[in-house]
């Protein structure tokens, strides 16, 4: 009976990890961005001659639905929606580079290009940094410049390109964090065709009717499976009958 409790408690554990899965989905169907996450689930097979038959499933979140979200005009010529597949560029806080589709970006009090959650803007040389004071434009290839208010009739000055990064063929996850990064570190290649659309933004691609639907089959497939362990427990209590008859 033992092999029947450690599936049905594997089933279980499975089960949990989907709710929280879906839970995150569900809180942030309104966050800008946000891709639905996804639970990548493993079997993991206890070593031992006589437990090899005994498989536990381990689930984490590795990856997302990519699919496009809705979007949204604005009319902040800060808010950018990447077009398309591509990723935007940003810092994390440890310090690498990281990939989201979160486009509210704004100018910190210290000059940086930032988006929404406080990451830094990448671009071909690291952090973008806009001049303080000045009226900073997008260009759909991802081009900042900078307009000096004390003199219109002057060209906008050029600060830098925002890296949009391709990510299909490479592997990538996404972390605890909502950003994505490759797999084994290392940095995405540039695309140079990718394109943002300024004062519009993306919103979060998670589909609240679905995710409502998800909840409600990881509630009763949690049910099935504590009913199995029910299940073993009569089973054993049977058979141990069995042996003080005999």
């Amino acid at each position: 009976m033992d092999r029947l409790i450690y599936t049905a408690l594997s089933g279980m554990q499975a089960s949990m990890n989907q709710q929280r899965v879906i839970a995150s989905n569900m809180a942030n169907a309104q966050t800008i961005g946000f891709r639905a996450e996804l639970l990548d689930q493993r079997p993991v097979t206890i070593e031992g001659k006589s437990l090899e038959v005994r498989a536990m499933q381990d689930g984490e979140v590795r990856g997302a639905t990519m699919d496009q979200g809705e979007l949204v005009q604005t009319g902040n010529p800060l808010d950018i929606a990447v077009q398309g597949k591509a990723l935007l560029a940003v810092q994390a806080e440890d310090g690498g580079e990281a990939y989201t589709r979160r486009g509210d970006l704004s100018i910190s009090p210290s000059g940086l290009l930032v988006n929404g959650d406080g990451h830094p803007v990448l671009g071909d040389s690291g952090p973008i940094t806009v001049p303080l004071g000045g009226q900073a434009t997008i260009a759909p290839d991802g081009t900042v410049s900078v307009t000096d208010p004390a003199a219109m009739d002057q060209p906008p000055q050029e600060v830098g390109r925002i890296k949009l990064a391709g990510w299909e063929g490479s592997p990538i996850a996404k972390g605890l964090d909502g950003l994505f990064r490759v797999e084994g570190g290392g940095a995405l290649p540039s695309d140079e065709e990718a394109r943002v659309l300024a004062g519009s933004l993306e919103q979060s691609n998670v589909k609240p009717t679905e995710v409502l639907v998800d909840m409600i089959d990881a509630q009763r497939l949690f049910a099935m499976r504590t009913k199995l362990i029910d299940t073993a427990r009569d089973c054993d209590q049977g058979s141990a009958q069995l042996m003080r008859l005999s």
